[in-house]
């Protein structure tokens, strides 16, 4: 660094600052230069503007106000945002990558998080863990309900990947080992990867027909909006098991909640169209025993939360330094990314 400490601005909540740094990561980060904190607990527009004035490096997160395109124009020394949540679509515009503002995410490290939440579910459907405990609570007898509610080991199903990014290799690279045939959806995958991963590359219509898990890990993108519609749901055998961590935009919600009703699969749904779900969905109805529903949770765990926080801290810190940075976003990328 320069006799002249580097600005770095914070542009977190309150909240999600208590979240994502932990004291080691807040000690490195005054270590690297004068750092500026939000001076509330929430922030705004206004907020990012002042803190950004002569700052080279900033640390974003959820809750940040997305940037506008003419930042860099106020900003010019500004050289990286630091982003410490996942996707960097609705924060930082395509304009300020072209006007060379560098982007670095802390997407890789949700993807554990995701991914075991993932293969929870799955383990929890094949052995209807829930569905025992809610019979015995009501009063079930006990030879019964083992009876009653089948027991499917996963490791002897076909498990079907859509998207194979971050999340996407993650849930692989745990399933893998179970046994699972797993087949992937990936245009951007080709065969020397899918054959170091274990994994199958196949079409979507035939992960449908075949998998007795169907997981979604694609980005939003316009060929994948809505891409999982009535006919795609169809194809599914019945007594699949539906998982949607990713974003509810990928499926059509009336097409999946018919089909629930139907009873003809079962889901596990994170992601809504409308969030938080409304108190009166249907989602949260106690007849719609064949789906589990829980609050966009999947990549919230306490450990992953500190390491995204540490990992864009070492990013700020290589910047400064003027070394490579180790989870940039490139223009390139940002096309197909979610």
């Amino acid at each position: 660094m320069n006799e002249q400490a580097s600005v770095i601005a914070v542009l977190l909540t309150e909240k999600t600052r208590r979240m994502m740094l932990d004291d080691a990561a807040i000690n490195q980060l005054n270590g690297l230069g004068d750092v500026r904190w939000p001076a509330a607990a929430t922030i705004d527009a206004a907020d990012v503007d002042h803190l950004l004035r002569g700052a080279t490096a900033c640390l974003t997160g959820w809750g940040t106000p997305p940037f506008d395109p003419a930042a860099r124009q106020r900003h010019p020394q500004l050289a990286l945002v630091a982003h410490s949540a996942g996707s960097v679509r609705t924060l930082v515009p395509a304009r300020l990558f072209d006007d060379g503002l560098r982007v670095s995410h802390a997407a890789s490290k949700i993807a554990a998080s995701v991914a075991e939440f993932v293969v929870a579910e799955a383990l929890l459907a094949m052995r209807g863990i829930h569905r025992l405990h809610h019979q015995l609570r009501d009063g079930g007898e006990w030879l019964d309900v083992r009876a009653a509610v089948p027991q499917r080991l996963l490791g002897a199903r076909t498990v079907g990947i859509v998207g194979a990014g971050y999340v996407g290799r993650a849930v692989m690279r745990l399933l893998v080992p179970f046994g699972c045939r797993v087949l992937v959806v990936d245009p951007f995958l080709d065969d020397s990867e899918a054959n170091a991963l274990g994994v199958f590359r196949v079409e979507l219509d035939d992960a449908l027909t075949q998998s007795d898990v169907i997981s979604l890990h694609a980005p939003v993108l316009p060929e994948t909006r809505r891409m999982i519609g009535a006919r795609e749901l169809a194809l599914l055998r019945p007594g699949a098991l539906f998982i949607n961590t990713a974003r509810a935009e990928l499926v059509d919600e009336v097409a999946l909640l018919t089909e629930i009703r139907s009873g003809r699969i079962e889901a596990a749904l994170d992601v809504f169209d409308n969030e938080p779900l409304p108190s009166d969905s249907p989602f949260r109805h106690p007849t719609l025993a064949n789906v589990t529903i829980s609050p966009h949770a999947a990549g919230h765990t306490e450990e992953a939360h500190f390491a995204q926080g540490q990992a864009m801290v070492d990013e700020i810190g290589r910047l400064l330094r003027r070394e490579p940075l180790h989870h940039e976003v490139t223009r390139a990328m940002l096309d197909r990314m979610a």
